[in-house]
């Protein structure tokens, strides 16, 4: 990984460098006393990781990290600082986490480790899905175009059982709600069945639904997913969550209560 240092001491930025410099997963690393000068560094270099004061000299370590955001949006950000309370403005900018000056080489090589292999396992999966807010499926950044919204819905549903096995019978209770499960609805669940299948199909995704003897599972190890990230703790995906989940759904209610009441907890 590419990685920058921001740090207004200059003692302290030598040694915060040389710790990442003996870190396996840090290709390379930069370090600025001046935030003015690192920003100008992003603007025309690659960027994996940004260590950020944010007591920065002649910027806050905030202000850099929102633009550093707008030109590297993929890069982490991990914040120093000099104290354990931080302001909760922070997490507007989605970092990865926070350290305490000064880093000692233990809790860094933890966070780089982590961030690296996010890193590794996003550069794998091409499927993103996204369940905060609205429900969307992207495959290398194109939106997947559902034939039949109930169709959509299953796939939602699926994602919220986060690959447990549900029967055909569970689906159409949360799909139908209180409609009765009689031959037509059954005929009616194949037909939408059917067009989930064709739609992942045709995207080249169809490895990620699993079927076998009247149950319906997916793989969660086959994409990448900001709920399956939340529930594992990863921070970016704790931090991302406002309290909105699969919003178009009510059985997803139960799951964003779950959440909201785990994010509150944090």
């Amino acid at each position: 990984m590419r990685a920058i240092c921001v740090v207004r001491e200059e003692q302290l930025l030598e040694q915060t460098v040389s710790v990442c410099r003996v870190l396996p997963q840090i290709q390379d690393v930069q370090g600025f006393v001046s935030a003015q000068e690192a920003l100008a560094w992003v603007q025309s270099h690659p960027l994996d990781l940004a260590l950020l004061d944010l007591e920065a000299a002649d910027m806050a370590g905030l202000t850099l990290a929102r633009q550093i955001r707008e030109n590297r949006p993929d890069a982490a950000i991990l914040f120093l600082s000099d104290s354990a309370l931080v302001p909760t403005e922070i997490f507007a900018v989605r970092p990865a986490g926070c350290l305490l000056k000064p880093v000692n080489r233990e809790s860094l090589a933890a966070e780089v480790s982590y961030i690296f292999e996010l890193h590794q396992r996003n550069a794998t999966l091409h499927i993103s899905v996204q369940t905060f807010g609205s429900f969307v499926v992207e495959v290398e950044g194109t939106s997947v175009a559902f034939r039949r919204s109930k169709a959509k819905e299953l796939l939602a549903y699926l994602v919220d059982r986060q690959g447990g096995s549900v029967s055909r019978a569970q689906i159409f209770a949360a799909l139908w709600e209180d409609e009765n499960y009689d031959r037509a609805r059954q005929k009616q669940l194949d037909v939408i069945v059917r067009s989930l299948c064709d739609t992942l199909e045709e995207y080249g995704i169809g490895e990620i639904l699993e079927r076998k003897r009247g149950y319906m599972r997916i793989r969660p190890e086959a994409m990448d997913c900001d709920l399956f990230r939340f529930l594992k703790g990863d921070p970016e995906a704790v931090n991302s969550y406002r309290g909105e989940y699969m919003s178009s759904y009510s059985w997803a209610s139960l799951t964003e209560a779950f959440m909201t009441e785990r994010r509150e907890r944090i």
